[in-house]
């Protein structure tokens, strides 16, 4: 037997004994799960982000054993099983990729992704931005719409004129900026979806860059208040430039550690 059958298998039984005898899987739902769920995929970001192997391999199996629990609750309820889940996943992914289960010829990922979209809307998706989901956090969400709306070709031809447009855009809020006016929080978010999207154009993607860097800050900024300790200092008794010394220090010693 395939070896990642057998695992599979058994993630199954262990998911019906949890469900039967277990008091604490016994009341979870849908709803219940749901937030539980959400936390689960930060965790498999978070490790993405640092790129520990064992990490990611532990969040996976976080997420598999989710996905089983809501086969397992529909099954109950009489609605879908893993198996139902499976098949319609697994014809889905052919329906969509006719370039390897049907005659169609792609040149490449751009057309691939094109290809993609324009099957939803004749699945019947009256929106090209209808699969993007209401609850997904902002950053991510204006990366899903430009990759949607790129599908179907509305997209700049010119990285520069790209930047261009986040010139323009920086210059709009400024001026907002300047008069104080109400318009400073939409001109902002303009100058966010812009760069954004100048992110896509350039091979960055901006929630891993900003993860990075949140986590960059968060390093040294620690590193920060370990060398103000050592010194028998208390941070909220300096002022800026006297954190800005030990700030440059704890950036200084980061730079200098050998990387492995």
């Amino acid at each position: 037997m395939d070896a990642r059958l057998k695992a599979f298998e058994r993630l199954l039984i262990i998911m019906d004994e949890l469900r039967e005898k277990c008091p604490w899987d016994q009341k979870q739902t849908f709803e219940s799960l749901r937030n539980l769920t959400i936390e689960e995929t930060y965790e498999l970001a978070d490790a993405i982000t640092t790129g520990e192997m064992n990490e990611i391999k532990g969040e996976i199996g976080d997420l598999f054993l989710h996905l089983v629990f809501y086969c397992k609750l529909g099954s109950e309820a009489g609605a879908f099983d893993v198996t139902s889940v499976l098949d319609a996943i697994c014809e889905k992914l052919i329906h969509r990729h006719p370039h390897i289960y049907s005659d169609t010829i792609v040149q490449d990922e751009d057309e691939v992704k094109a290809n993609w979209e324009k099957l939803k809307l004749k699945e019947g998706r009256k929106s090209v931005l209808e699969g993007v989901p209401s609850s997904l956090p902002s950053l991510v969400k204006a990366t899903r719409i430009q990759e949607k709306v790129k599908g179907i070709g509305f997209e700049w031809s010119d990285k520069k004129d790209v930047w261009k447009k986040v010139q323009e855009e920086l210059e709009e809020l400024q001026a907002e900026v300047s008069l104080d006016s109400d318009e400073k929080e939409a001109e902002f978010g303009d100058v966010l979806f812009s760069l954004v999207n100048y992110a896509r154009y350039i091979g960055v993607s901006p929630e891993s860059a900003l993860a990075k860097t949140n986590a960059k800050f968060i390093n040294r900024f620690q590193l920060m208040e370990k060398l103000i300790q050592e010194d028998l200092q208390e941070i909220q008794d300096m002022n800026l430039a006297e954190m800005d010394l030990y700030w440059e220090k704890a950036k200084n010693s980061i730079q200098s550690k050998p990387q492995l």
